[in-house]
């Protein structure tokens, strides 16, 4: 992927690769830009481990099958083939149920905490803590807490910069994911 391609993939929200089949190239690049990597059948995800196993696998070819692909940290989970856009859904609901601030804070603390050195990516974790402590989620979560009940779920509104802004709040949830 070029620089630009990168830039546009790196969304405020997670995503999941659903990965049937041989994953190659661009295709490749795409799944591994993804924050959870499930896959069916046979798998070449040579990317994410260490420069040896990197190099073995590039130089041999050899194809690795879902399970070996999850026991070397390449994919988060392996499910029969025909099974992993299933997996895929189950995980995004179970994603789209938590805070969408914290889950978004979260996800900013990660990615960019990686490239920069220990003692900024925690000043970055404190931000992102910051930005988390007045929101109605996290009154709410507190709440929910010790009323032993489930937290309701704050609409948000989002502008470019993934900065948010309450909009109201709701008790269900709608999703729309296409296969």
């Amino acid at each position: 992927m070029t620089s630009s391609e990168v830039q546009d993939f790196a969304l405020y929200i997670p995503t999941v690769a659903v990965i049937e089949g041989a994953a190659l190239g661009g295709g490749l690049e795409m799944a591994l830009s993804c924050d959870l990597c499930i896959c069916g059948g046979t798998q070449r995800l040579p990317r994410l481990v260490g420069k040896s196993l990197a190099k073995e696998l590039i130089f041999t070819g050899r194809k690795i099958d879902g399970r070996e692909a999850m026991s070397m940290g390449l994919v988060n989970y392996s499910v029969p083939a025909g099974e992993a856009h299933s997996k895929a859904l189950e995980i995004a609901w179970e994603i789209i149920q938590k805070g969408p601030i914290a889950i978004r804070m979260a996800k900013k603390a990660i990615n960019e905490g990686l490239e920069i050195d220990l003692p900024s990516a925690l000043e970055l974790e404190e931000e992102c803590y910051e930005q988390l402590l007045n929101t109605k989620d996290r009154l709410e979560g507190l709440a929910a807490f010790a009323e032993k009940r489930k937290p309701r779920i704050f609409q948000r509104i989002l502008d470019c910069t993934g900065k948010v802004s309450d909009a109201g709040q709701f008790e269900g949830t709608t999703v729309i994911l296409q296969p």
